[in-house]
């Protein structure tokens, strides 16, 4: 599977104006919650506001991979958002966050859930991508830096 296949175009937001982290979140499951493998949005924001209260998904540079493994989802439904301006996520780097990636996915999927976030990890790592992203005016755009920027197929 690539990120390009997991990441569907109706899934993506530019500019997307957030007050916090649970705003953030709701918006974000807001986007995804016409996506037919999403089945309950509503179990979806709690298991994933559940995650964060465990351990932020703010990694640094800016990015956040809010997840959560639900049974309120059917197979893996990925977002991709951008904000207008950068809120405070909790991030492991003390600084605020501009792009966020979401990633859901049944509890049974561990292993591909895992290689999906860490592929994504590799991928904002590199500041010239991270750049692209926030650099990106419309979800095609944001797309296309996505699919260009991406690894090989993920397995799985």
């Amino acid at each position: 599977m690539e990120l390009k296949d997991l990441l569907h175009i109706d899934n993506i937001a530019v500019g997307v104006s957030a007050a916090d982290k649970a705003d953030l979140i709701n918006q974000i499951v807001n986007l995804v919650s016409g996506h037919p493998d999403v089945l309950n949005p509503v179990e979806v924001i709690e298991a994933v506001l559940e995650r964060e209260r465990v351990m932020s998904t703010g990694v640094g540079k800016g990015l956040a991979l809010p997840h959560a493994k639900t049974t309120a989802v059917k197979g893996s439904v990925a977002a991709l958002v951008t904000l207008e301006k950068p809120i405070d996520f909790g991030a492991l780097d003390d600084e605020p966050i501009q792009i966020a990636f979401m990633l859901l996915g049944q509890p049974d999927a561990k292993s591909q859930h895992v290689r999906i976030l860490s592929r994504v990890s590799r991928l904002m790592n590199n500041e010239k991508t991270r750049q692209l992203i926030l650099d990106s005016k419309s979800k095609n755009e944001l797309l296309d830096v996505i699919v260009g920027q991406s690894s090989p197929p993920l397995s799985g």
